[in-house]
């Protein structure tokens, strides 16, 4: 009896890498993003083979990927609150350019899911009850 999870949605491993790497091909032409991304990537081949890991666990339950997103996203320090909505935004284009409707709304769902809680540990950490900032 197999234990394997169904994937998320219907979606290949080959879709996967081919998204990804087409949002960081747009993600270094990107103005804003683009000079944030490679203060930290120095090796665009090998975090694109991690991010294309992330997805691959978390949409078809494989075990290829090991590490923390909030962890690297608060480590690097200059992750502010309005990224999140471009980063989404080019995302979503992405999505909507290189996959089927249901793909693309499906996978756009979880990656909103996922960059609200994302954002509320990297960046609304550290506000106090009520959205006010915490004095450094």
């Amino acid at each position: 009896m197999s234990t394997a999870l169904p994937p998320r949605f219907n979606i290949t491993r080959p879709e996967i890498e081919r998204v990804v790497a087409v949002f960081y091909d747009r993600i270094r032409a990107h103005p804003g993003l683009g000079p944030i991304f490679a203060v930290h990537v120095g090796d665009w081949p090998s975090h694109e083979a991690k991010v294309a890991d992330f997805w691959a666990n978390t949409i078809l339950h494989e075990r290829s990927y090991e590490g923390s997103p909030v962890e690297a996203h608060v480590k690097a320090g200059n992750v502010r609150p309005g990224m999140f909505e471009t980063w989404l935004a080019l995302f979503d284009a992405v999505l909507s350019n290189e996959l089927t409707p249901d793909q693309a709304a499906s996978w756009s769902a979880l990656a909103h899911r996922i960059g609200r809680s994302l954002r509320a540990a990297v960046v609304d950490r550290e506000k106090l009850p009520g959205g006010v900032p915490k004095l450094r």
